[in-house]
C-alpha cells in the first residue's frame, strides 16, 4: 500500500471527501460554463486523480469498495424508475450491433498487443486473456480468467493498475468527443442534440437540464426504500441461481450461459427494476427525484473511479503492461468510430458501446446519465452486463490461443 496524507482506514474523513467533491463537482458544472462543456463527471474523476497521484488520498480502502458495493446498485434502479420496457428492448438491438463491433476491436487489440509485446512480458498470453474478457465484459471477467489462467498474484495486481488509469483516462476522451467539432460533423448526434435544446440563453446546458423538481418527504422516502428492495431482492434472486446453476469448465456449455444470465446481480437488478416499472408503472412514475438522487450516487461513482489510477505504481511497476491495454483501448476505439460511421450509427451509441467494453454496463451508464442521454441509459446497462458472458469465452478463447505461442 503506497503512504497517504489520509489513511485508507479514515472513513469519515473519505467519505466527506467522496460526497464533497461529487457535490463540487456537480457546483461547478451547473454554475460556470467552462465547466458545463467539460462536465462534472470528469472534474469528479480528475480531482481524485490529482489528489491519490500526490498521495492525498489512498488507491485503496474499504470505503471505495462500499460505493462499488451498495452505492452503483443503489442508484441503477433509481435511474430506471421512467424506463419504458418496450422501447428499451427496440433500441437494445440497434446497440447489440455496435456492441459486437466494438468487441472485434478488442480482440484485434489483444491479438496485435501480444504480437508485439510477447517478448517482454513472461505469460502475456495469460494477460491477454484476462484482459481480453475484461474490456469487453467488464472486472467480473477479468477475476474469472485470472483465476482459469492462474495468473501469478503480482501479475494481476500490476495489470489492474495499469487498466485503472487506462480507463481513467479513457472515459475523458469519450466524455470530450461529444464537444469536438471534428466529432460533430462527421456523426449524427441526435441524444446529445437533444439535450442541448433544453440549454437557455442565460444558464449553462447543465443547470438548464437540471432544473429544480418539486419533491417531497414522501417522494425521498418512496424512492430510497424502492431503490433498497429492488436491489435486496434482485441480488437474492442471482445468488439463488448462481448457487443452483453448476458453472465450470466440465460443466455444459448451456448451464455456464444460464447461470451467467441468472446468476449475474446487475443483469438481475436491471430486470427486475424494468418489470416492476412497466407492471406498477403509476406508482414509480408518481415518484419525483428519483432521477437526481441516482445521478448524485453516479458523481460519487465518477470520484472512486479516478482514485486508483495512480502514475508512479505504473512507472515503477508496469509501463509494459500499460502499452498492452493502450494497444487495446486503442484498437476498440478506432473499430468502433470507424465501423460504426460505416453502419451509419449514432456518435453517442457508439461512444457507449466503446465505453461499456472498457469500463462494463455501470460506467457506460454512468456516462450516458451525466451527459444526459437519458434513453440510453437502460438500453447500454442491459447490453453491457451480457458482455459479462460473452467476454468470459472470448477471453479464454484468445488466452488458449496465444498460449500456444
Amino acid at each position: 500500500m503506497v503512504y497517504s496524507i489520509i489513511q485508507p482506514d479514515n472513513t469519515w474523513v473519505l467519505w466527506a471527501f467522496l460526497a464533497g467533491w461529487a457535490g463540487v463537482s456537480i457546483y461547478l458544472e451547473q454554475k460556470f460554463e467552462w465547466a458545463s462543456k467539460v462536465s462534472g463527471a470528469i472534474i469528479a474523476l480528475v480531482g481524485a486523480m490529482i489528489l491519490a497521484n500526490f498521495n492525498i488520498i489512498p488507491t485503496e480502502s474499504p470505503v471505495y469498495d462500499t460505493v462499488w458495493s451498495y452505492v452503483v446498485p443503489l442508484a441503477i434502479p433509481l435511474l430506471l424508475f421512467q424506463s419504458n420496457i418496450l422501447k428499451i428492448w427496440k433500441e437494445s438491438g440497434r446497440l447489440l450491433v455496435v456492441f459486437l463491433i466494438s468487441s472485434i476491436g478488442t480482440v484485434a487489440g489483444a491479438i496485435v498487443g501480444f504480437l508485439l509485446l510477447k517478448d517482454f512480458i513472461p505469460d502475456l498470453y495469460k494477460v491477454v486473456g484476462m484482459m481480453t474478457g475484461s474490456y469487453i465484459g467488464g472486472s467480473v471477467n477479468l477475476a474469472a480468467l485470472s483465476a482459469r489462467f492462474e495468473t501469478p498474484g503480482e501479475l494481476i495486481s500490476a495489470t489492474v493498475v495499469a487498466d485503472n488509469l487506462m480507463m481513467a483516462l479513457y472515459f475523458l476522451v469519450l466524455m470530450l468527443i461529444p464537444t469536438l467539432s471534428f466529432f460533430r460533423k462527421r456523426y449524427n448526434a441526435p441524444h446529445q442534440e437533444y439535450v442541448e435544446k433544453f440549454s437557455g440563453k442565460t444558464e449553462n446546458l447543465a443547470a438548464s437540464y437540471w432544473k429544480r423538481q418539486e419533491i417531497s418527504l414522501r417522494d425521498i422516502g418512496l424512492a430510497s426504500g424502492s431503490a433498497f428492495a429492488l436491489v435486496a431482492v434482485s441480488f437474492s434472486l442471482a445468488g439463488f441461481f448462481d448457487q443452483l446453476i453448476p458453472t465450470g469448465e466440465n460443466v455444459n456449455i448451456l448451464l455456464n450461459v444460464l447461470n451467467g444470465i441468472l446468476g449475474d446481480n446487475y443483469l438481475m437488478l436491471t430486470t427486475i427494476t424494468l418489470l416492476a416499472v412497466t407492471i406498477f408503472s403509476r406508482f414509480f412514475e408518481k415518484i419525483n427525484g428519483a432521477k437526481e438522487i441516482g445521478t448524485y450516487l453516479i458523481y460519487i461513482f465518477f470520484v472512486v473511479i479516478g482514485v486508483p489510477a495512480s502514475l508512479p505504481v505504473i512507472l515503477q511497476n508496469a509501463p509494459l503492461l500499460f502499452v498492452l491495454v493502450f494497444i487495446m483501448v486503442a484498437l476498440n476505439m478506432i473499430i468502433s468510430f470507424v465501423f460504426g460511421k460505416f453502419f451509419k450509427y449514432n456518435l453517442e451509441e457508439i461512444i457507449l458501446a466503446s465505453n461499456a467494453n472498457i469500463g462494463g454496463p455501470t460506467t457506460a451508464a454512468a456516462m450516458a446519465i451525466s451527459k444526459g442521454w437519458s434513453k440510453l441509459v437502460a438500453p447500454i446497462l442491459i447490453i453491457g452486463t451480457l458482455g459479462y458472458i460473452i467476454g468470459n469465452y472470448l477471453g479464454a478463447a484468445i488466452g488458449y490461443w496465444l498460449g500456444l505461442y
